[in-house]
């Protein structure tokens, strides 16, 4: 019988690939190259070990340890991305940078952003803080507020700009979806700042420029324009991944318009889910998405995988799926028998 996810597969799978990539900063050569393998090849291996771990936590299970991983990788994203920055705009060789610079850049988009994506669900503020340092410092604060203000209250509808329609292709849904999430975002946090009495404090959209300037002027100090260039690369790829998760996991499922108006309430068919224990492990159990937006408070190790019956299942790996819908007529070609099935699933 499959066994729950332990938190040391999770701790074991998110951490290698940044253990790797200082391991490889220090000592060049084969080791410039681990990272990347950690988040490629070998993923892809374990996940063959078909549903090794894939059991459900009991209700109500708690995790103490859990928070302290994800500090832990919160503190390694604030730490690891100058040092990568300052190594790859200096004298290292060209074959250790090509290596470091794709794992940093999958690193960032798989793993810290699924850890960032974890912490500004956090009801403690330091935690929720954590987050937003994450997403600032890879130029993408504004999506602190766009993802638990409007992605959140109207996922699978057309007045999310982070909803994928079936047949649109993830270049056009990128840039609609970074401008749509940017304004929507912003006039969220507007809406919810004149509801407020008395202090408002900074607005969040002052903070986000705040701290992404901040790491510009902090890459630039580090490399100059070559550190200004890698980190705004860096963020870009990061950014990137970010964008093809929201893409991949809702491509195609909209919510039903009820006779008053409004939308039928989030159901599990409203997210695509993927099946793969380890690729589920090193990101945080995103793979999970329909739990979590049934229940987005709930810890990580606690999300649950809904039966394929009552959600729509990826054939692959996320990490695979994304870098399939990088190329539209693939994508549209080899998703489309596994979307149909839920196209008219609408009760």
């Amino acid at each position: 019988m499959p066994r729950t996810n332990p938190l040391w597969l999770f701790a074991f799978a998110a951490l290698l690939p940044p253990a790797l990539l200082a391991m490889g900063m220090v000592w060049g050569g084969a080791l410039a190259w681990a990272g990347l393998a950690a988040i490629t090849l070998f993923a892809a291996l374990m996940d063959r070990f078909d549903g090794l771990f894939m059991g459900a936590a009991p209700e109500g299970a708690e995790f103490p340890a859990a928070d302290s991983l994800i500090v832990a990788l919160a503190a390694l994203h604030i730490a690891l991305l100058p040092w990568l920055v300052a190594h790859l705009a200096g004298p290292a060789p060209l074959s250790d940078k090509i290596g470091l610079f794709v794992g940093a850049s999958l690193w960032l988009g798989q793993i810290s952003n699924p850890a960032a994506h974890e912490l500004i669900h956090r009801a403690p503020r330091a935690l929720f803080a954590l987050g937003t340092v994450m997403l600032g410092m890879v130029l993408f604060g504004h999506h602190t507020s766009a993802h638990r203000l409007v992605h959140h209250t109207h996922a699978a509808t057309p007045l999310d700009p982070n909803t994928a329609r079936s047949g649109e292709g993830f270049y056009a849904f990128f840039l609609r979806a970074w401008a749509g999430s940017f304004a929507r975002g912003l006039r969220a946090e507007n809406d919810l700042r004149a509801r407020k009495s008395g202090r408002k404090g900074f607005h969040p959209y002052i903070l986000y420029i705040g701290i992404s300037a901040a790491s510009l002027a902090l890459a630039f100090a580090l490399g100059g324009l070559i550190g200004l260039a890698i980190w705004t690369l860096l963020s870009l790829s990061a950014t990137a991944q970010l964008m093809l998760s929201d893409y991949v996991q809702h491509y195609g499922l909209m919510r039903a318009k009820l006779p008053n108006g409004k939308y039928e309430p989030v159901q599990n068919r409203h997210s695509w889910n993927a099946p793969h224990w380890y690729s589920s492990a090193m990101m945080i159990s995103a793979p999970r998405h329909s739990d979590h937006h049934a229940h987005p408070s709930r810890p990580y190790p606690a999300l649950r995988l809904p039966n394929a019956q009552d959600a729509p299942r990826l054939p692959w790996p996320l990490p695979l799926a994304c870098t399939i819908a990088l190329f539209p007529p693939m994508w549209k070609r080899a998703i489309r028998p596994h979307l149909k099935p839920w196209l008219n699933a609408n009760p």
